[in-house]
């Protein structure tokens, strides 16, 4: 029994191939013989846009590698339109391209080209910051006054006042007078009282021995007008 050798498998060869960009490096989207366009697909305004192209129909891009300043390394797997032998890059303004290389695929080709750039148009939005701020102020400033000035005021001004006219010739009339005054606070109807009832006694005892030195004054006045 003859068995037929079967043929073996054949394996795709990968056709990929990497080139540089065709232009010198360093650039900026401004720089003397770099392209200016208005629109770089749908790369913001805000920002710097790069457009990249192959030669010729029968070569794509597979992948691009681009690396700006700053900004750093950037890896495209995604292009068009119209077609992937276009490749759109977005970069901070004024950004500088250091390096750029691409994966290709298709007819083989030396370079890939810088086709124009788009400078940014805008100016990018300026960050947001929250910074919540909170000071509770509270005041308490109680204020008391309490003013208390009694007055209490108390006066006492006894007067006593007593007299004798002796006259030659006629009876004794002693005319003795005494006044006491007292003036003060009185609760009740109560009279005032000074001190204690003392001064009541004592004016009653010089009453008295003025009454008694009238009398005896006018008895000597008698004797000696008898006498004369």
């Amino acid at each position: 029994m003859l068995l037929a050798a079967g043929a073996a498998p054949a394996f795709a060869a990968d056709d990929t191939f990497t080139r540089q960009v065709h232009q010198t490096l360093p650039l900026t989207a401004t720089s003397n013989g770099v392209k200016n366009e208005k629109e770089c697909a749908d790369i913001p305004a805000n920002q710097d846009g790069w457009h990249f192209v192959l030669p010729g129909n029968s070569t794509t891009f597979v992948k691009l590698t681009v690396t700006f300043e700053p900004g750093g390394q950037k890896v495209v797997t995604v292009f068009g339109p119209p077609s992937d032998k276009h490749a759109y890059v977005a970069s901070e303004p004024g950004a500088k391209l250091t390096a750029a290389s691409a994966e290709l695929k298709g007819a083989d080709v030396p370079w890939f080209n810088l086709s124009h750039t788009c400078p940014a148009t805008t100016k990018p939005s300026p960050s947001t910051s929250t910074s919540p701020s909170t000071s509770p102020s509270t005041s308490v400033s109680p204020s008391s006054s309490t003013s208390a000035s009694p007055s209490v005021s108390k006066t006492a001004s006894p007067s006593v006042s007593a007299s004798v006219s002796p006259s030659s010739g006629a009876p004794a009339s002693p005319a003795p007078s005494a006044s006491v005054a007292a003036v003060g606070g009185s609760t009740g109807g109560d009279l005032a009282k000074t001190g204690s009832d003392a001064p009541i006694g004592l004016l009653a005892t010089m009453a008295g021995a003025l009454i008694a030195a009238g009398t005896v004054l006018v008895v000597r006045r008698r004797k000696a007008s008898a006498q004369g």
